[in-house]
């Protein structure tokens, strides 16, 4: 991204709104994302309100951000692409109540709070939740809201929830979360390949209950690094 396009993101809205409209047309709807609702909201949410000051100029870009919390935690955001094919999977509804694990600064949690009655992002970083909560207040997004806690253990406090998305990649440790999903909901993720080296090969899945019952289909292979808490414990083989 060219320097002068770097300026345009921090000083003129209506040339940032072009430059995400790029995002969308060029990065999005080339990745099979069709779902008109969810590329609205992608059209309209300023992603860099959601970036530190030094990152803002990526904002629209393809590139791997990494954000810190205030206790030094670190989160690697979902390229754009990527997750709005993981949003589409769910089939996010008006009438939906939604849980983001480990949305970081909060911008998905932001696109959903235009597509669902209610979306709560949950991080484990204080200052991730507080930057989360200032960027919806200054966006009037009265839907969304921000809590800190455990990732693995969800919140159970607001469930069930109709939609579960995890932010990131996982191995283990989904029983809590499955078990806060409501009947007939959708929980999507990106669930790592197994004898993964790199620890970033991974497939998005969607996991739906049906009374008792989880079933889950792939939605498409993709990366992510997988979050701490859902990590597989290391074991040694004799």
């Amino acid at each position: 991204m060219s320097e002068a396009m770097d300026q345009m993101i921090v000083r003129d809205p209506s040339a940032t709104r072009i430059i995400r409209r790029a995002m969308v047309d060029n990065q999005i709807r080339t990745f099979d994302v069709t779902d008109q609702p969810l590329l609205d909201r992608f059209y309209g949410v300023p992603r860099e309100a959601f970036l530190p000051e030094g990152l803002a100029p990526l904002a629209y870009s393809d590139a791997v951000l990494t954000v810190a919390g205030r206790d030094g935690l670190k989160r690697i955001l979902l390229m754009p692409m990527v997750l709005a094919r993981l949003l589409q999977g769910a089939a996010v509804q008006p009438s939906d109540r939604v849980l983001v694990v480990g949305g970081g600064t909060g911008y998905s949690t932001a696109l959903l709070a235009g597509m669902c009655a209610e979306v709560t992002a949950l991080e484990r970083d204080i200052g991730f939740t507080a930057g989360a909560m200032a960027a919806f207040k200054a966006l009037d997004l009265p839907q969304a809201s921000a809590v800190t806690g455990s990732l693995a253990e969800g919140y159970a406090a607001k469930g069930p929830f109709d939609v579960i998305v995890v932010e990131g990649a996982v191995e283990d440790h989904l029983d809590p979360l499955l078990a806060q999903l409501a009947d007939r909901g959708r929980f999507v993720t990106i669930r790592k390949m197994a004898f993964d080296g790199v620890r970033r090969s991974g497939r998005a899945m969607l996991y739906e209950r049906f009374g008792r019952e989880i079933g889950s289909r792939p939605l498409f292979d993709s990366s992510a690094a997988v979050l701490d808490e859902f990590a597989k414990a290391v074991s040694f083989a004799f």
